[in-house]
């Protein structure tokens, strides 16, 4: 991010890259976009112009690996043999024999959100 001094105070200018990471991070972060904007130091106004153009987008850095948090849980205590639990809450279980290409388009569905 680079910083200028103008008339009416500091801006800072991000990359594209740098708007695109934001908006990942918002997405996997559970806030909401004013929780996020005030930890991250963005204005409301900004962050939804990036949301416009980049979210549910390919980043276009896909070499860079981001980890995800796990819980494991005793499997005896589930009625699933799968539990995915997305960003915002969302939950998809699944049984023994599940079909792994339907479970992808279901997840893709529900993060395009």
């Amino acid at each position: 991010m680079t910083e200028r001094v103008c008339a009416t105070g500091l801006r800072r200018y991000r990359s594209r890259s740098e708007a695109e990471q934001l908006v990942c991070d918002f997405e996997s972060s559970g806030l909401t976009r004013q929780q996020f904007c005030a930890r991250n130091q963005v204005a409301t106004n900004t962050f939804n112009r990036y949301m416009q153009r980049y979210a549910g987008r390919p980043k276009i850095t896909e070499s860079k690996q981001q980890l995800v948090a796990v819980e494991v849980v005793d499997s005896a205590a589930l009625h699933a043999e799968l539990v995915v639990v997305l960003a915002r809450g969302r939950r998809v279980e699944v049984g023994r024999g599940f079909d792994a290409r339907t479970l992808q388009q279901v997840v893709a569905a529900l993060e395009a959100y």
